[in-house]
Order: C-alpha cells, then structure tokens, then sequence
C-alpha cells in the first residue's frame, strides 16, 4: 500500500469514528469543535490550494483571463460556482426563512439578471475582446478619466460583495471549528486568499468547476433524505415540497409524527409565509417588485460576472457559457426554497430557540438529524460557495488595481513583472479590507450582497447597455449618467450607514422605503440610462468614428463597407 492510500484510509476511519462522537451531540448547535465537518473541509481546502498551485498564473493575461482557453461547459460550471455565492448557498433560504415568499424576489432577480446578460451582453462583450470592465469602459468612451472611474468601481462593488462572502465563510467556520466568529472570518480569508494569490484567474476558474460539483452535491443529497425521513415527496424534491409549504400554512397538527431534536411538536399556521406581500411580512409588492429589477439589473453590470466571458476563445462560446451556466445555477436555485420550509417546521420547536438566519440550511440538516457526515458536507458546501465567489472577486478587484488603475492610468511603462506585482498587492489589501468589514455584521448576507448589484445596477450597467447598442452615447453622456446613478446610489448609502449608526437623518422613512441599500437601483438605472442619453444628444462632441466602425464591424457582425 503506498503512502497516498494510507493517508487516505487514515482519513476514512477518522470520519467515521468523528461521525460516532459528532451523532452524540447532534443537538449542540453551537459552541462545539466538530471533528468530521473539520475533516471534509480541510481536505477541500488543501484541494483548493493544490489546484491553485497545480495552475498558478505565469502572466498577466492567466492571471486576468485564464489565458482565454476555457472551454463553454468548464466556464459555464465556473459562471455558475461563481455565482452560487454564500448569498445562494446560505443566503436566500435565509430570506425565504424569515419573509417566506417574499424571499422569492432575490431568487426571480437574480436568475432573471442571467437572461439578461444572455440577451444583451455575453456575446457582444467577447467580441468586443477587453480584459475587464474599466477596459471596456475607457475604450468605449474614449476617457482614461472614466477608465479610472470604473476600476474604482469595480473594486468597491467586488468590495461589497466579498464582505457578505466573507461573512458566510465566518459563520460556516464557526459552526465548524467552535471558535470565535471575528477567528472564523480571519482564517477563512487567509485560505481563500492563499490560493488566489498563487493562481489568478486559471487556477480560480479551475478551483469554481471542482467548487460547483461539491455545491451541488452537497445541496441536493440532504434534501432527498430529509423529504424521505419525514414523509415528503422524495422523488424529485423540488417539486415534492408543496406538501411542506401547505402544512406551514395550514399548521400541523399534534401526532402527526412530526420531529425535531427527539421530540414531537405541533406548529400554528402561517399563512403568511406563503401569501405574497403579505402585510403579515411587513414587505409590499413595491419592494418585492423593486428587488427583483436591481437584482436583474445588477448581475447584468458585475465586474466580476462579465470578467467571466473574457475567458472563452469566442464569442459563441460566451453565450453558450451563459446557457450553461443558467442550467446549473438553476439546479441550486430551485432546491433553495425547501430547505427555508423544512427550516420553518423544525425550527418551531420551542426547545430549539432562536437561530441564525443565514445558517438555516445547515441548521436545518442538524434539526432533521441527518448523519453528521451529511451535515459536515454540507457545511463544507457553504464554504465552497463562498470561496469560489470571493476569489473571482479578488481577481476581478485585483485586476482593476493592477491593469486598469496602476498599468493603464498611473505606469503605462510597467513590466510584466511589476503589474504582477501590484496584481497580488490589491489582492491583499482587499481579502484585509473586507475581512474587517465582515466582522462588524452589518446585515444578513443576501442583503449585504444587493447593495453591490444595486450599485452596479446604477452605474456600470447603463454603460455597458448604452455602449454596445448605441453608438450614439458618447463620453459626456457617459460622465452625466454615472453622476446621476452614482448620485442615487450615494444617498442610499448614506442614509443606510447613518441607520446603522443610530443616526437618523432629515426623511429617514421615506429614503429607507423607497431607496433603500437592497434595491435603489430601480431608480438610479433607469436616472443613468435617461441621463446618458439627454446629455450625449445635447453634446457637442460625437462618438469618434473609429469606435462606431468598430462596435458595427466586430461587436455586431454588420458590414460598413
């Protein structure tokens, strides 16, 4: 028997014997060092720093864009582990947990975003041929100043999104290892950072295909044998779950057999929990509606949702990734739900009291008494999916320092070497900045992710939209709809900050309703879109006739001559 064999028995037995221990304590919920799900995650954690060195990037162009050598399938695993964040994994049962079908908005905004980008962008981003998205904005508009813009951009939206990420790493490694959430967020940070550090894009979109299959699995087993256990539709789950919701509804009655934690339990109906804008929920259909646009918006204009497609060799195999992606993010998506219904039962218990919201699915698994080899890799799922979006964030945040603000703008002269260099720095100083954001736990995950689709919603998608369908907007329309989507996004980030510190300013109500941190984009968007078009068609100046030619010839495939 060779040594890598030993190893791995020696690792088998040390699961099994840590499930035994971990099944006689299944009631501990927190504060206990978990030795299985501590196992499963660090052998997936030492996969993912392998992989990362097994494809670590030698250039700029591997460390930006994976050497544009992905293929449509591989990328689109990697669109959708990129995508199925801590705010998929973890956070929308969290919300459907907590506001029932309310919660839904997140799941039709989010999915929605991706026919967007189908549609619209995929295809005509590829062609357009860039690295990322300051690229494509200080080409297109023919400004280094609006070049600098967008790379601040990019890396404050990357910024936004990584600390909710960030917060689902602390929280999963706490659940794990028993330990303080500020050591949970410091140590799941290193991790992920080692990685992307040593690979760049290559080894990340690598890392997402193997993150992606661990996603799933992860995700969908337990469901099987949860409906199973407790009398469900257990054939196809997703489907089956109906049943769970009307019984939410409709209340359970005692002896029903119905268990949690060893003992039988009775809940009241909650018909709230499936009534859509519910006054019970304290949601209108205003908001319901005005999440699902600045989500659908604000995937459409990610920095690092569109760096994805500059990965593929062409753009057929943009879309195609696209397509890809959509099936499989759709896998996770339409399971979420049962998880937030399977939480609302078992967690009505009263011996079970009050639970963190954005660990719901886990906790759910550990409610229904699933094996602890289940529930660890199902923790270990969470981290996957947290760590597969904040590397593509520190990429896509890095890549903005590094090409488009140190390369581009302040050392056009720098070496190879040297924009490396500074690539890896702005890797570092984002992976700490975020870190330290996520320890102040400023909301749930899902929600602390929409306000970075929200902003991206407001800004760079009109200019992206704008840019590749209308030549006629030009660099002045471009700075009037950035300072008027950037103006509403502004106010709302204000006035969210300002809540969070107790301060309540002139309006509060009104701005927090109608512009709040999750989903301003329903107005900033459509203010920028409107903006750009007014000021480009009252400038004096016009779009240079190079980059009409272009955009007609190589983005849209039209004959000029």
């Amino acid at each position: 028997m060779n040594k890598s064999n030993k190893i791995i028995n020696i690792l088998f037995f040390m699961l099994i014997f840590s499930g035994n221990l971990f099944a006689q304590s299944a009631t501990e919920l927190e504060g206990e060092f978990k030795l299985a799900p501590a196992i499963i995650l660090i052998i997936l954690l030492v996969t993912f720093i392998m992989v990362g060195f097994f494809n670590r990037a030698k250039d700029t162009k591997t460390y930006w864009a994976a050497g544009r050598k992905i293929s449509p399938v591989g990328a689109g695993m990697a669109i959708a582990s990129n995508w199925m964040s801590a705010a998929s994994f973890l956070g929308m049962a969290a919300v459907m947990y907590g506001s029932g079908y309310h919660g839904l908005s997140y799941v039709i905004g989010w999915t929605g975003g991706y026919v967007l980008l189908l549609i619209l962008m995929a295809g005509q981003i590829r062609r357009y041929g860039k690295y990322t998205t300051a690229d494509f904005i200080g080409d297109r508009y023919y400004s280094q100043g609006l070049r600098g813009v967008g790379a601040g951009l990019a890396i404050f939206i990357s910024f936004s999104y990584c600390v909710g990420q960030f917060a689902g790493i602390g929280l999963m490694f706490k659940w794990i290892l028993g330990i303080d959430y500020a050591w949970a967020v410091i140590i799941g940070a290193s991790v992920v950072l080692t990685y992307t550090l040593i690979s760049g894009m290559l080894g990340v979109t690598k890392n997402m295909q193997i993150q992606y299959v661990i996603i799933i699995a992860s995700f969908i087993i337990p469901l099987f044998i949860l409906t199973y256990k407790f009398g469900y539709f257990y054939w196809l789950p997703q489907v089956g779950y109906g049943e769970i919701i009307s019984d939410i509804v409709n209340g359970i009655a005692p002896g029903k057999g119905l268990s949690s934690l060893g003992h039988d339990f009775a809940i009241l109906p909650s018909p709230e929990f499936a009534m859509p804008w519910d006054p019970a929920t304290g949601q209108t259909a205003f908001q319901w509606i005005a999440i699902c646009f600045s989500l659908m918006i604000g995937t459409a204009g990610l920095p690092h949702v569109i760096q994805r497609f500059y990965v593929v060799p062409r753009a057929k195999d943009a879309r195609w990734s696209v397509v890809w992606g959509l099936f499989f993010i759709c896998i996770l998506y339409w399971s979420a739900p049962i998880y937030s219904a399977f939480g609302k039962i078992l967690s009505s218990n009263p011996e079970v009291g009050v639970l963190a919201k954005d660990a719901i699915v886990v906790y759910t698994a550990q409610l229904g008494d699933l094996y602890p080899l289940i529930i660890g890799f199902l923790a270990a799922g969470a981290v996957s999916a947290a760590f597969s979006t904040v590397s593509g964030l520190l990429v896509a945040g890095a890549s903005a320092f590094s090409h488009d603000l140190y390369f581009n703008v302040i050392n056009p002269k720098a070496t190879e070497q040297k924009q490396m260099l500074m690539a890896r720095v702005g890797t570092i100083l984002m992976a700490a900045g975020v870190a330290i954001i996520a320890l102040l736990e400023l909301g749930l995950i899902a929600q602390l992710v929409a306000v970075a689709f929200s902003l991206a919603g407001c800004t760079i998608f009109p200019l992206f939209l704008l840019g590749i369908w209308w030549s006629g907007s030009n660099r002045t329309g471009a700075w009037a709809g950035l300072i008027a989507g950037g103006s509403v996004a502004l106010v709302a980030q204000v006035y969210f900050l300002a809540g969070k510190l107790g301060v309540v300013l002139p309006y509060h109500e009104f701005i927090h309703y109608y512009l709040n941190a999750w989903y301003f984009a329903w107005l900033g968007a459509p203010l920028a879109i409107i903006s750009n078009i007014v000021a480009s068609l009252l400038a004096k100046e016009k779009t240079p006739l190079e980059i009409k030619k272009f955009l007609a010839e190589k983005v849209h495939n039209y004959d000029v001559s």
